[in-house]
């Protein structure tokens, strides 16, 4: 079965040396929602139509995103009623994308119980994770249930990103919710760095001395009088603060990668 959705790998192969760095997603949602279709119509660019709910899996794929390699991970999870069993995923994953399907409210009010998950995850824990609402099957829109001004305020409340895309129709809308992801998840780390104190040389003129220093003549020779001009003190600058990014969408070419290998997809109907 694996050879309906790979390719033959180059055979140059990258050196141990230099691993790529690694991004984990998982993909969360209710039955129905859409999860298998958006992870293989973003890994294949093909759409299935019918798969197996209780089947869960990760895949892993070699994407570009703005021109930088990354070691691409993706969870499709299967919970059965809800947020279950939720450590699997929770301790795993750098990011994650709550699914919802535009037709289908129940799924809609679904994604809020995993929302409230995540955030008393986050709160309990040091590292902040992405998180991207996700409302799939916009090519439904003629039996949509769920306004996008709904999926747009239950993402404000959560403080999360959102999107809509069609996993049956459009691979770039759900190819750049994946990088996305990716790109939250490097923005977090980049805000989670360090900060080393900076310091500045200030200088400062030293306050006038009553009498010169003089040397005394010794021997004949002229006498020499110091003056210190000025002294270097160091002053520490305080860290800067962390500013909220804004994320601006933007078209971008898309990179040419190689076809990832996926396995144990069991009962796929290819179109």
């Amino acid at each position: 079965m694996s050879s309906m959705f790979s390719k033959p790998r180059a055979s140059s192969e990258r050196p141990p040396q230099s691993p790529l760095p690694e991004c984990n997603v998982a993909i969360l949602g209710c039955r129905g929602a859409g999860k298998s279709a958006l992870t293989v119509k973003f890994l294949t660019k093909r759409f299935i139509s019918e798969y197996d709910p209780n089947l869960e899996d990760t895949y892993t794929s070699e994407e570009l995103v703005d021109q930088q390699p990354v070691l691409l991970k993706v969870m499709d999870t299967a919970d059965q009623d809800g947020p279950g069993n939720c450590e699997r995923y929770l301790c795993w994953a750098s990011a994650f994308l709550v699914v919802y399907s535009i037709d289908d409210r129940k799924s809609f009010e679904g994604c809020q119980r995993y929302l409230e998950v995540l955030a008393l995850h986050m709160r309990g824990c040091q590292r902040r994770c992405p998180v991207l609402l996700v409302g799939n099957k916009l090519d439904m829109e003629q039996y949509r249930q769920v306004p996008s001004a709904e999926g747009m305020s239950l993402a404000s409340r959560f403080g999360c990103l959102f999107h809509e895309v069609s996993a049956c129709q459009d691979f770039a809308g759900v190819q750049h919710v994946f990088h996305e992801a990716v790109r939250e998840v490097r923005r977090q780390a980049e805000w989670n760095l360090p900060v080393r104190p900076l310091f500045i040389t200030e200088e400062r003129p030293c306050p006038p001395v009553a009498t010169p220093l003089a040397l005394p003549t010794h021997h004949g020779l002229a006498t020499c009088t110091f003056n210190t001009l000025s002294t270097v003190n160091y002053k520490e600058i305080p860290s800067v603060a962390q500013a909220k990014l804004v994320t601006v969408k933007s078209s971008r070419a898309q990179s040419k990668r190689k076809a990832p290998t996926l396995t144990l997809l069991k009962g796929f109907k290819i179109f």
